[in-house]
């Protein structure tokens, strides 16, 4: 998939499976319980973004659930700075440990509404990349991540083959909110073949 990454990072995002497999069992946070579909299916998934992000950037994970994909991005580009939000205690307190135990310096785990955090300074219109997996439709993931755009930030909607249509359906909004599609990308993960989309819609007012 065209992305390289240190030994000692690898080593660090297997185990975060491996510990969120873990938990797991004891706290639902994923329907995933086997090993190889969650390197797949989470963690490869996640790392899906690496390429469209830009040393130094803020991102916003908004309904991070067991924190994909903002975990694996903090891991992998550590200069890159990570909120994570999930209205979720347990899923939240699930990010607070890895977190504490592979001391990741720019990454913020925290429980809160969008809604009501859209409202707070330090959060309203402070990042340069929102991002979402597996959250809700596009409609409504513009709705919820443009308070929180830069001027020019960019929207990262994370979708399955359902992407292209959910896109072609809210074009009217896209012109309503300023949004340009500045790349749509369709991939499919290694071993599965499960189809991915990659829509990356930029604040140009």
């Amino acid at each position: 998939m065209d992305i390289v990454l240190d030994i000692h990072v690898c080593e660090k995002l297997i185990w975060y499976v491996e510990e969120l497999l873990r938990w797991n069992r004891r706290i639902n946070l994923t329907s995933i319980d086997n090993i190889d579909e969650a390197l797949e299916k989470h963690l490869l998934d996640a790392l899906t973004l690496l390429p469209l992000l830009n040393r130094g950037e803020r991102l916003l994970d908004m309904g991070s659930g067991a924190g994909l994909p903002g975990i694996p991005l903090s891991l992998a580009m550590p200069i890159l700075g990570v909120c994570s939000v999930d209205r979720v205690f347990k899923k939240i307190a699930f990010q607070q440990h890895i977190a504490r135990l592979l001391r990741l310096q720019n990454f913020e785990a925290r429980t809160d509404r969008l809604q009501v955090l859209a409202a707070k300074e330090g959060y309203r219109t402070t990042f340069d990349v929102v991002t979402a997996r597996a959250l809700a439709e596009l409609r409504d993931l513009i709705s919820l991540g443009m308070p929180f755009l830069k001027p020019a930030g960019r929207l990262i909607a994370m979708k399955g083959p359902e992407g292209t249509r959910e896109l072609s359906d809210c074009l009217d909004l896209l012109e309503r909110q300023g949004l340009v599609v500045e790349k749509q990308q369709e991939l499919r993960l290694p071993m599965s073949g499960a189809e991915r989309t990659l829509l990356v819609l930029k604040r140009c007012r």
